[in-house]
């Protein structure tokens, strides 16, 4: 996976190297080791968000193979969210936390990684899908 790739090589770097400085003004790569979930929420439940994160995965690849309905939207949506989710969760159990490096320098947001951005995408795309299949199936049912 790219995304295990990619943070391998940052993490070779002590936590709190700039490795790449900043970006136009956007945006600088510097190694965080995240023990936490979003915003370093729930700070030091690295095994509880990795069980969690497994669970979420399931339950996703559960929904889409089992599931008649499920749409190429939703199919779509749902693995971004199992790939981010499979990625950071490797991180948290062989690791202890997870390894973040795209630092946002041009606004107040936390430091994240290829496989948050992932879980973010496919999760507005999977409730998109959801949402839109719904809608269809409900304006057919007039």
């Amino acid at each position: 996976m790219l995304d295990l790739a990619v943070k391998a090589w940052f993490n070779q770097f002590p936590a709190g190297t700039v490795v790449v400085g900043p970006l136009a003004g956007l945006v600088r790569f510097r190694v965080a080791h995240n023990t936490g979930g979003a915003w370093g929420m729930f700070g030091d439940a690295t095994i509880v968000l990795g069980v969690l994160s497994l669970a979420v995965c399931a339950g996703l690849l559960g929904y889409v193979l089992l599931s008649r309905r499920a749409t190429a939207g939703e199919a779509l949506g749902a693995a971004l969210v199992f790939a981010g989710g499979l990625g950071n969760a490797v991180d948290r159990f062989t690791l202890g936390y997870v390894v973040d490096f795209i630092d946002p320098v041009f606004i107040d947001f936390p430091t994240f990684n290829v496989a948050d951005i992932g879980v973010t995408c496919g999760f507005v795309i999977f409730f998109a899908a959801l949402f839109l299949r719904a809608h269809r199936e409900e304006a057919e049912a007039r």
